[in-house]
């Protein structure tokens, strides 16, 4: 169905088959122990001029495994990380894993409700967050809930060249009735915890969905998930052992959490933070460390070539560049490669995929749909059974257009303390990803777009990334978002928000214009409204539903 002798990367298969699996390792606490073992001494982790090597980060871990047993924490519990992207996130991670315990990954964008939900849902027992945090969101929800014993931390820790761009007024806090996670392992290093080791279908850690279909739910990301994607950055992708990955995406977020940490407890590269995406503090980041390796939203490397003081020089040290978690439009991509001299190269996936499904294979460029206009989001990945299934569940022929299915190794077991939810979404451990798409006969990929976001307009369907992708090709046009507002004669009728790149200048009429020229009648929006920055999630992905909630 997606195999063609003339495309050796994609693997055979029919759509009754179970995809093979090929896995280095079923358990990432193993996978990353072996890295410990073979490079103890180079570097894990670079955070501004601070270093841990794979040496430090096993015994910080360990010490901090050991901490959490003692204060009781038993095999099976949950630790939940409220953290932005620091050294402690990894150590965390692997200190959980090491205590026998399932990791909570929170958006440290979090506020109050979404933090209570997601540790009163996930039942975690340790809260690890910033100072900062803790002492604005984290102190009030806490009595609230299962946890009875926080630990906190700084941004500060493991550098001594604090960026005031990111830490002016930043001091430490040591907040009463907490525990400092640094104590915490001098208090225990040394120490020894009992060897645990992980199946492939123990859950290794949840991530909750953003919530565009209601109340967030916990995926269950397993440790055979977590070494399967880990190794298709390494074996698909090509990340070697060689080289360094920049930290681009947020830690907390499925992409980071393979795409960064997963990939290097795989192959050892070291992992670049920056605490948080900043356009100037990342630029300087990458200038510094020569980073050969990310993936992240087009939105920041849109922010990256459009910073003050961008040369091309300074991303010449990548060898790949990945983009997933947000549509790529086909002019915003060419105007990345003509700044950077490098190539966006498409991934695709979900939280309930672990990362990617599909992705663009190295040194080959995403094709363009001629109808739609859509930039491909890559081939299916190895080991991966990717479905195009009509309202019924029926295959579509290719080429034609229906829900975007997966089933492979990266597919969550489905969300923890909701079975039905997980029926619904995962019937047969297959992936029902609510979005719409098709596959050439050469396995090739493209998303339409979300079901929910799809406009009816007098009858006919307008997909938003359509328009979306025309208005990039304006050369005033930094960011666009498109939806379908209520009107009386149409039913819906298309809107667009644009914000306009640095210096640029366009008014709405003349943007409507530009996009009369080019799609039908039906398509191009009736009213552009001008605006500074497009709402977006933490991950840079555009918040169509906010725009549309507040046209409604």
């Amino acid at each position: 169905m997606t195999a063609y002798e003339d495309r050796p990367w994609l693997a055979r298969y029919t759509p009754d088959q179970e995809p093979d699996v090929v896995r280095q390792h079923d358990d990432a606490l193993a996978m990353a122990r072996a890295t410990v073992a073979s490079r103890p001494d180079d570097p894990a982790i670079r955070y501004f001029d601070g270093v841990l090597t794979w040496r430090e980060l096993d015994e910080q871990s360990t010490a901090m495994a050991a901490g959490l047993r003692a204060h009781g924490f038993a095999p099976g519990d949950r630790l939940a990380v409220y953290l932005q992207n620091v050294p402690q996130f990894v150590v965390a991670m692997l200190a959980t894993w090491k205590a026998g315990g399932i990791m909570v990954s929170v958006n440290p964008m979090s506020r109050a409700r979404e933090l209570r939900h997601q540790l009163t849902d996930s039942g975690a027992r340790v809260l690890l967050c910033l100072e900062s945090l803790y002492g604005s969101v984290a102190r009030d929800v806490v009595p609230e809930t299962a946890v009875d014993l926080v630990l906190t931390t700084s941004e500060l820790e493991h550098q001594t060249r604090h960026d005031p761009r990111l830490f002016a007024g930043i001091a430490r806090q040591r907040p009463e009735g907490t525990t400092d996670l640094a104590e915490l392992i001098e208090t225990h290093r040394g120490e020894s915890v009992p060897e645990v080791t992980y199946g492939v279908d123990d859950v290794a850690f949840l991530t909750y969905t953003s919530g565009t279909t209601g109340v967030p739910k916990g995926a269950m990301n397993t440790h055979g998930n977590v070494c399967f994607t880990s190794q298709v950055y390494r074996d698909f992708v090509g990340v070697g052992t060689e080289g360094s990955v920049l930290g681009v995406a947020p830690l907390f977020h499925i992409t980071g959490l393979i795409g960064h940490i997963g990939v290097c407890l795989l192959t050892g590269s070291p992992l670049v933070l920056a605490y948080r995406f900043d356009p100037q503090v990342m630029l300087d980041a990458i200038r510094e460390h020569r980073p050969t390796f990310t993936v992240g939203a087009i939105t920041a490397f849109i922010a990256l070539m459009n910073a003050p003081g961008f040369a091309r020089d300074d991303v010449a040290s990548f060898q790949w560049v990945y983009s997933g978690g947000a549509a790529v439009a086909p002019s915003t991509a060419e105007a990345f490669e003509k700044a950077t001299g490098v190539p966006i190269h498409n991934a695709y996936g979900l939280t309930e995929t672990t990362s990617p499904m599909t992705a663009t294979p190295p040194g080959s460029a995403s094709p363009v749909d001629p109808t739609s206009g859509a930039l491909s989001v890559g081939v299916p990945v190895n080991n991966t059974i990717v479905r195009i299934l009509d309202e019924d569940g029926v295959p579509v022929p290719l080429g034609e257009i229906g829900e975007i299915c997966a089933r492979g190794p990266q597919v969550v077991l489905g969300y923890w303390g909701k079975p039905e939810e997980t029926e619904h979404a995962l019937p047969g451990r297959e992936l029902h990803s609510g979005d719409v798409g098709f596959m050439t006969p050469e396995g090739w990929v493209f998303i339409v777009d979300r079901k929910k976001d799809m406009i009816n307009a007098s009858g006919y369907k307008v997909w938003p990334r359509e328009v979306e992708d025309v208005l990039y090709e304006h050369p005033a046009v930094r960011e666009a978002a498109v939806v379908g507002v209520p009107d009386e004669y149409r039913g819906e009728t298309v809107r667009a928000f644009v914000s306009l790149k640095p210096g640029a200048t366009a008014t709405p009429a003349e943007l409507i214009a530009f996009a009369r020229e080019r799609l039908a009648a039906y398509k191009y929006p009736r009213s552009v409204e001008l605006v500074e920055e497009l709402p977006k999630t933490v991950t840079g992905k555009i918040l169509r539903r906010e725009l549309r909630d507040q046209n409604g």
